[in-house]
């Protein structure tokens, strides 16, 4: 059976991890850290982001990077954006050319606004247009509800189909639906940009400001995220479809979600670092807020929930206030 190597030992990685173990492929998880690999191994468990699921015997946990793609046919990067750069140039000297990678990172880098592709393809050529055989897993896929076996439906999308399809043939199994999608900057910037709203989404519920603030805000937040995703060469329809807004509606939701949660922290007056401090895991939109808010400065485009999830975030602005002001901007059509 083919062997699958796992980049990260997160909640998406372990929860890959499993799935692909147990549909039969040979999976080894990488993580650089010797605490939690020793940890995974003892308990078969991950304890921090997956508590209560067990993981599979046959499951193989390394620290060295030179084990890290031994075998391989297909690489999973599930890494916090902010950190590939680092983790990747860590392993590059022992990828082995032509082994396609599937991203699973929701982010943009700071400072150089990368996608996470991007950022793979620059690691290990030197350009960001790099030949890399890359693909993107995407969607709504709360980890813990695919590890219980719930239903769950994503894309995966390449610029490449038959890396498309690959990846679909991979991860499809009866509860884990995978469609195709050619459009992977659309894809990538989606599931990217969605966390910023789903952090106004938890601000909202913080602050008990009902259904209908909510409902305005998944649909003038996708109209956003829409706008700078076709401004960057994405298609709009990657927006209405699963990547976007079925990915946007399940982070709003959901109570597991950490940027929802994230926001719902700052809602009832936590500062940012004490939100971030009740949180396992990275909080992807945090960071992809700075990120998005220059991508939009840069491109022209009008992103005023951005602004106000970042002015609320980073510039101590009461969350009443932003959205006083958000209700306050100049009368417009809905459609632009």
């Amino acid at each position: 059976m083919e062997m699958i190597a796992i980049i990260g030992d997160g909640a998406m990685g372990t929860v890959c991890s499993k799935l692909l173990a147990e549909k039969g492929f040979s999976v080894r998880m990488w993580t650089p850290f010797a605490d939690n690999a020793a940890a995974l191994a003892s308990a078969r468990e991950n304890r921090r982001f997956l508590p209560g699921v067990k993981l599979p015997a046959e499951l193989r946990i390394v620290t060295d990077p030179a084990e890290a793609f031994v075998d391989a046919k297909l690489a999973l990067s599930a890494v916090p954006c902010q950190f590939i750069r680092a983790w990747w140039r860590h392993l590059k000297p022992h990828y082995p050319g032509g082994i396609p990678i599937c991203s699973a990172t929701k982010g943009i880098e700071n400072n150089t606004l990368l996608r996470a592709t991007q950022i793979l393809a620059e690691v290990l050529t030197g350009s960001a247009d790099g030949d890399v055989p890359l693909t993107v897993l995407s969607g709504p896929c709360i980890a813990r509800e695919v590890a219980a076996g719930l239903p769950a439906t994503v894309v995966a999308a390449s610029s490449r189909r038959d890396l498309a399809a690959s990846v679909q043939r991979t991860f499809t199994t009866g509860r884990f639906r995978v469609y195709t999608n050619p459009d992977l900057i659309g894809v990538e910037l989606a599931g990217a940009t969605k966390n910023i709203i789903a952090i106004a989404a938890g601000i909202l519920d913080g602050l008990r400001a009902g259904d209908n603030a909510k409902a305005a805000l998944l649909t003038r937040g996708l109209a956003e995220i829409t706008r700078l995703g076709a401004a960057l060469g994405g298609r709009r329809e990657t927006f209405a479809g699963l990547a976007g807004l079925g990915d946007l509606v399940t982070t709003c939701v959901s109570p597991h979600g950490r940027n929802r949660s994230f926001g719902e922290f700052i809602g009832v007056g936590k500062t940012r670092q004490e939100a971030l401090d009740s949180i396992a895991g990275e909080v992807e939109g945090v960071a992809t807020t700075k990120s998005v808010l220059d991508l939009a400065r840069r491109h022209g485009v009008e992103m005023p929930i951005t602004q106000a999830v970042h002015a609320v975030v980073f510039d101590g602005q009461k969350p009443d206030q932003a959205i006083t002001e958000l209700m306050s901007r100049s009368l417009k059509g809905e459609i632009d």
